[in-house]
């Protein structure tokens, strides 16, 4: 499928769909407001008890006046909007894309004989309506969407540091979390090799803004978290995030661990420096994802959001209504050559609403000593989300595994080298639960490898669930990145904060079982496959992170993976 920016095929209709749209969005709106006028965080609930606010229920009662007349006025409006809009989705394509006008547009040498490193990170955002995020504990869409992709590019756009120890219980490796070094220049940088796009210049990693808590606000419309001074990146951050009770020394140090199975992991404070490819799920809300694309832009240069579709699915019939695309979103330094986009037709209840599903694409890496195309494949996906529907997330994955397939069947050239071909995303089951154990036994683990699980319904030993209980998202454990990678990293904290296991109905849950440790619900997932790259190359996982950098901001752990590809020696002429 052409990428074009337009998901129309003409200005016509695009200026058609606009109107449409914008005579739709005032009565949205409203609504999304009224609505959220009667839903409160678990922050904004503490901040009115701690400062004695007595103007909530006047605000509560006028807000609800407003936005209901509002909403009834512009009722007919969205009606005649709907009519204009609604047709016009039988000639959309079912994603946007966005080309940075400055991305580097060429085609470097793809050093085969060296090992390079790709980096590829998953997280769910929910960046919903208002009123609907508000359900998940987490308001403020638009303003979560600029902070989040802040601290994105904070995390990524920096110098990759290693410090260097001598160390018998580790390997040898520490990482600051939050470039707590204020002399950069004296420290050992350790660049990885740089493909068509994949560079980051370390002096353009100027003074970057992350958010800190600020002083509350009585009135609801205000996030304590988004309207606070900015420090700069190169900086120490901790001291102004901690609680009174906290005597962590300021300078913090990820250590990075290196087990028996050779993969190393850490749980770290900030993106992992130099992302190539980032999935973020459930970016549904039009307004946010914009947001984003102006924050992440400079950093990644292409872009496919407002991916999925809406109306009645398939066109020109009575089936389920999409009022939501699929909330994928992917920003890559790359250039995307192919993307193919499926939507599931089995969803069901209230995930039937929105156009889940599998979004495939065909990345340029650069040119081989040959002067052939240099390429990877990276799919995303957001499954069934209901528990205890182990069946309809099966059904999904048969449908991701075949639309892969045909997808690399289709766009593959012979003449062209496949370096990676990576699976991403939030899969809505975890390795740990009972009531899981059918999605745990499918095939897909069969084609594509997952660096964090041992075996069917097993995960290894240092894993870390990546989905947190949302009624604790605003705790002093959990509230910051910093507070939070110390609540990850101790197993007896974390289990008050990450989701436990879902036992199977009607039985007793045990867990862990026989001195385990305590994992929780891990559903965000980066798996990768060896099976369709190209024979010359071999591929490995260098490290697992879990990703603390966007606390108060979602109620997912983000998780990205190293991913090293090298020349394979036994292979060399093929």
């Amino acid at each position: 499928m052409s990428l074009r920016k337009s998901p129309f095929p003409n200005c016509f209709l695009a200026s058609i769909h606009a109107v449409g749209w914008a005579l739709i969005l005032p009565c949205f709106w409203s609504l999304d407001r009224f609505i959220a006028t009667w839903k409160s965080t678990t922050l904004e609930k503490t901040v009115r008890r701690e400062q004695e606010c007595y103007l909530h229920p006047l605000d509560l009662f006028f807000g609800t006046v407003f936005f209901l007349i509002l909403f009834l006025v512009t009722c007919p409006i969205a009606f005649f909007g709907f009519l204009l809009w609604a047709p016009l989705q039988c000639c959309r394509r079912p994603f946007s894309y966005h080309k940075e006008a400055k991305a580097s547009e060429e085609e470097t040498s793809f050093k085969s004989t060296e090992k390079t490193s790709f980096v590829f990170a998953t997280a769910n955002l929910c960046l919903l309506p208002d009123s609907l995020a508000r359900f998940n504990n987490l308001g403020h869409t638009q303003r979560r969407a600029v902070a989040i992709g802040q601290r994105i590019v904070d995390g990524v756009h920096r110098p990759d540091i290693r410090i260097v120890v001598e160390s018998p219980s580790s390997c040898g490796t520490l990482s600051p979390t939050v470039s707590m070094l204020t002399d950069v220049s004296s420290s050992v940088h350790e660049t990885k090799p740089s493909l068509a796009g994949n560079s980051v210049e370390n002096n353009d990693a100027t003074a970057k803004s992350i958010d800190q808590e600020g002083s509350a606000k009585c009135n609801d419309t205000e996030e304590p978290w988004m309207d606070s001074p900015t420090i700069p990146l190169n900086s120490n951050q901790n001291s102004s995030h901690q609680d009174t009770n906290d005597q962590t020394p300021p300078a913090l140090l990820t250590q990075v661990h290196c087990p028996e199975d050779g993969v190393h992991w850490e749980v770290s404070s900030l993106f992992p420096a130099n992302v190539d490819v980032i999935c973020l799920e459930e970016v549904f809300d039009k307004r946010a994802a914009q947001k984003l694309i102006d924050v992440l832009k400079p950093v990644f240069g292409h872009i496919l959001y407002d991916v999925g579709v809406y109306a009645c699915q398939p066109p020109c019939t009575c089936s389920t209504f999409k009022f939501f695309n699929s909330g994928l979103f992917v920003a890559s330094r790359f250039p995307v050559l192919q993307a193919q986009y499926h939507f599931f037709p089995n969803s069901l209840g209230e995930d039937a609403l929105a156009a889940k599903g599998l979004l495939a694409t065909k990345l340029l890496i650069g040119k081989n000593e040959n002067q052939q195309n240099v390429v990877g494949f990276f799919n995303c996906t957001h499954l069934h989300a209901p528990e205890g529907e182990g069946e309809v997330r099966c059904e999904q994955l048969n449908m991701v595994t075949k639309w892969i397939a045909e997808f690399q069947s289709t766009h593959r050239l012979p003449e062209e080298d496949v370096i990676f071909d990576v699976l991403c995303g939030d899969f809505n089951f975890d390795n740990c639960s009972p009531d899981d154990t059918l999605e745990q036994n499918h095939r897909i683990f069969e084609e594509y490898r997952d660096p964090c699980r041992a075996g069917p319904g097993k995960e290894k030993p240092w894993v870390i669930g990546t989905l947190l209980e949302q009624p604790t998202l605003y705790k002093g454990d959990v509230k910051s990145p910093e507070s939070l990678q110390r609540t990850l990293g101790d197993e007896q904290v974390r289990k008050h904060y990450v989701s436990p296991p879902i036992p199977r109905a009607g039985c007793p849950l045990e867990y862990p079982e026989n001195g385990q440790p305590w994992i929780g619900r891990r559903i965000d997932y980066i798996l990768y496959s060896e099976k369709s790259t190209s024979k010359r190359y071999k591929t490995e996982i260098d490290k697992v992170h879990f990703i603390s950098h966007l606390a108060g901001l979602t109620d997912h752990i983000p998780v990205s993976i190293r991913l090293c590809v090298k020349k394979d020696s036994e292979n060399v002429d093929e």
